[in-house]
């Protein structure tokens, strides 16, 4: 009996999970469904694009290998998936090796037309997501948006051409960038606008090259009425390709066209970039877009859970935004682990699934804590020398710091009594004495237990 092609798929799967560990295949592939295979191409259906780069980063050698097993040699594989998820009208495809890349151009329009009618409307290759209203601000990105929209607003403006984005990975550099050609679009729809990666960029001028088409690709890209360039540090090192882009940069510049470029450097640092291009990159605004600041990531993480439709306490989205610091595409990771393991669990986000995405996700730091940082952080917050603990002296201002040493040292490091003594050469009972006037003394006085607090606080974070 013939199979159909949702059963080779599910035959796909049950050699996968016999491949891989457990944990992996249930995070992975059971989220994963078979869409279509008609015409040589299958398509399959992933919760995001972040999915779809997991899977071909992780496992495109055993993905592919288990496919043309079941499905023939010369397949081609297609992600689908909404870049809103509770809207189908954003449904993206994009194809097996260009998961970060591109998306795929709409029906009836071309992203890369080399021929001399260039009347035709292009694909812009926005993805629609990247929006300003999906952005969000705070204080490490206020200048980037700001300038950022006024040329969304008036592209023919030219104190900011070209406009030189350039910040650390994950930052934000891409949303920012698109969100000006998405608005320009809306505001000026006659207005031909292109985004491409540089790398993309240099793979279509070698096509071109290779089919002797130069001034066809030239003469596309001078059409261009707003032409975003992403990671154009990626040209470092590539003189041709630079040299075609210099006459592309000259000819949109004088006839006031804008640029906007992103980097993950600023012009200063590129070595082995061409001067002169270096130069015109400087011409316009040059600002940077800084790691996010916590307000960003807090606003972030409530802006993304709503339109993914996770249910996130504040009291989780504090703990995220406190412990991934570094880049947006970070915290986008947790949020999509999340979705995978409610999913896969039926279950809604808790404390404890929150905490091993993050631990997976990033390395959190724990302050180390025992005897010799509880005595410090007691006298330094006493204002007292730590060599007075460990005298005699029975004054209340060296006496209280000694006693509350002892109960933390108890409390915080689990240190038996005994132990605790020795260290101050008191005993087991005067130790426990102490503990338990310390207990009795904060249920009673609340300064004193503001100060416990606040001393055990500073130790922890």
């Amino acid at each position: 009996m013939e199979l159909n092609n949702s059963q080779l798929w599910e035959n796909c799967l049950k050699v996968i999970k016999d491949n891989i560990p457990a944990e992996q295949f249930s995070a992975w592939f059971e989220p994963v469904c078979f869409s279509r295979f008609e015409n040589g191409e299958l398509e399959l259906r992933v919760p995001s694009q972040f999915f779809a780069e997991q899977l071909e980063e992780r496992y495109l050698r055993l993905l592919g290998a288990t496919i043309q097993r079941f499905f023939g040699q010369n397949v081609s594989l297609f992600y689908t998936f909404n870049q809103v998820s509770d809207r189908p009208d954003t449904e993206i495809k994009i194809g097996s090796d260009k998961a970060s890349q591109d998306v795929k151009p709409r029906a009836g329009v071309t992203s890369n037309p080399f021929r001399n009618d260039v009347k035709e409307d292009i694909d812009p290759q926005l993805n629609p997501r990247y929006n300003f209203e999906n952005y969000c601000e705070s204080d490490s990105n206020k200048v980037a948006r700001t300038i950022a929209l006024s040329i969304a607003e008036n592209p023919k403006r030219q104190e900011f051409n070209p406009m030189f984005v350039f910040g650390a990975s994950g930052v934000g550099k891409t949303h920012l960038i698109q969100a000006i050609g998405i608005r320009i679009k809306e505001l000026y729809p006659e207005n031909r606008v292109l985004y491409v990666t540089a790398r993309l960029f240099e793979s279509q001028y070698t096509a071109a090259l290779c089919h002797g088409r130069i001034n066809e690709f030239i003469y596309f890209y001078q059409s261009i009425d707003t032409l975003i360039i992403d990671d154009i540090q990626d040209f470092i090192g590539k003189t041709k390709t630079q040299d075609n882009f210099f006459h592309i940069f000259n000819h949109l510049h004088q006839n006031n066209k804008q640029l906007i470029m992103s980097s993950d450097c600023c012009p200063s640092m590129m070595e082995g970039m061409n001067e002169r291009l270096l130069s015109r990159f400087k011409w316009g605004i040059t600002v940077e877009l800084q790691r996010p600041d916590y307000q960003l990531r807090r606003d972030y993480l409530i802006k993304r859970s709503k339109q993914d439709g996770l249910n996130i306490s504040d009291e989780i989205i504090d703990y995220i935004a406190n412990n991934v610091k570094n880049s947006i595409r970070e915290l986008e990771g947790v949020v999509v682990s999340l979705i995978a393991h409610a999913a896969i669990l039926n279950s809604n986000v808790d404390m404890e699934l929150a905490k091993m995405v993050v631990a997976n996700a990033v390395k959190i730091s724990v302050k180390q804590v025992n005897f010799d940082t509880i005595t410090q952080g007691v006298c330094g917050f006493y204002g007292i020398q730590p060599d007075d603990i460990y005298t005699k002296s029975r004054k209340r201002e060296i006496s209280d710091p000694r006693q509350i040493v002892m109960y933390l040292a108890k409390k915080l490091c689990n240190m038996q009594l005994s132990t605790i003594g020795a260290r101050l050469s008191r005993t087991h009972a005067t130790v426990l004495h102490a503990c338990r006037i310390i207990e009795e003394r904060i249920s009673v006085e609340p300064q004193l237990k503001n100060e416990v607090e606040e001393i055990e606080n500073n130790l922890l974070h």
